[in-house]
């Protein structure tokens, strides 16, 4: 489980094909991960892998097929947003992220608005549903909260802070992100569909 505030900025420097997947190396940036041992989780644009390898100032992960299908930015070398699993007892600053993408959105505005940028994304329309105005959403990894909400687009005003402190601030119109829907609304859906049957 991740709170959705970004530790640091990564990069993946090495991507090696697999039997099946893929095992990428990652250099942390200033995540320290003197304590992350083999088999800890570490988020990764919003999704959760396992560490299986680590050395002086890299870690591998493995990354599955079936991963790879369903989120984006994984598949090259380039910066990525990071965030170690919580311990109990850590604080939650953003809101509770699971590290499983829900859906790759598609960026269709990131327009300057004094020193923050407003970003609109359309959203996977089997998952808009669940993404409603002053809710959480997780982006790449960030736990944001959304502006408005409109058919299958929600806009997010994105501060300096997290401009500066995510990759974030690099984003253009067409670029792909990882989704990833709040648990709440997930499980309320379940809940009142178990009411429905």
């Amino acid at each position: 489980m991740f709170s959705g505030i970004i530790a640091a900025i990564g990069r993946i420097t090495l991507i090696t094909p697999r039997e099946v997947g893929a095992r990428l190396t990652v250099e942390p940036g200033a995540l320290d991960i003197s304590g992350v041992s083999l088999g800890d989780s570490i988020a990764h644009a919003g999704v959760c892998l396992t560490v299986v390898e680590k050395g002086s100032g890299y870690y591998c992960v493995d990354v599955s097929p079936e991963t790879f299908s369903c989120t984006v930015g994984l598949d090259k070398p380039g910066k990525v947003n990071l965030e170690k699993a919580l311990c109990l007892g850590d604080p939650v600053g953003g809101h509770l992220v699971s590290g499983h993408v829900d859906g790759v959105g598609e960026v269709l505005r990131f327009t300057p608005i004094g020193d923050n940028r407003l970003l609109e994304i359309r959203a996977p329309h089997d998952i808009s549903r669940y993404i409603a105005r002053k809710g959480s959403v997780t982006v790449d990894g960030c736990s944001l909260t959304t502006n408005t909400v409109t058919g299958d687009d929600f806009t997010i005003n994105l501060i300096p802070h997290t401009l500066a402190v995510t990759t974030l601030g690099r984003l253009q119109p067409g670029d792909k992100v990882n989704l990833e829907i709040d648990l709440i609304a997930r499980y309320a859906e379940r809940m009142l569909a178990g009411e429905r049957s």
